[in-house]
């Protein structure tokens, strides 16, 4: 019975600090990867994105961030013969993300510019959906599948993947 009772307590005490982690007003910074063939794209080869994030809750369980991503990729086509093309591009955007505070999913929706050093524009609405796991009160490891759809060129600027992050929520 007292260790029903002991079980019982810890699992209230850890939900209770998962939960105090969504409330209004904290702040979050997470570094992610998608890099090692987790995202396809009709011409990568070859892909490595690392992306930058942070937000702030604005309201219990919804978050609004700020993103800056930077991709490497190698083209499986090239007018140049036999050659590796190679192309770097920035992206910077907007979005938000509601978070299911019962079992740690999330569901997440963004906008973003693309600018590659070819000198090509691209806007894409980034939907998401992934999952929280806490390490400790504030460090989480955040798996996620995404999807990004080109404005300009959805065909061959589209993108889908998937990408590994480290949060800190404070």
């Amino acid at each position: 019975m007292m260790k029903k009772m002991i079980l019982g307590c810890l699992l209230a005490l850890c939900t209770l600090s998962a939960n105090a982690q969504f409330e209004a007003g904290k702040k979050y910074v997470s570094l992610s990867s998608s890099s090692l063939g987790l995202s396809y794209s009709k011409n990568d080869k070859l892909r490595f994105d690392v992306g930058l994030k942070a937000g702030m809750f604005v309201e219990r369980a919804w978050m609004v961030y700020a993103l800056a991503e930077y991709n490497h990729k190698q083209l499986m086509y090239s007018s140049f013969g036999d050659r590796k093309v190679y192309q770097d591009e920035v992206e910077l955007g907007l979005g938000g993300r509601y978070y299911i505070e019962q079992n740690g999913l999330y569901v997440g929706l963004g906008l973003q510019y693309g600018h590659s050093e070819q000198h090509f524009d691209n806007f894409y609405v980034a939907p998401e959906i992934g999952y929280v796991f806490f390490i400790n009160e504030y460090l989480t490891i955040e798996p996620s599948l995404y999807y990004h759809m080109s404005l300009n060129d959805f065909a061959d600027g589209s993108k889908v993947g998937l990408k590994l992050g480290m949060g800190f929520y404070f």
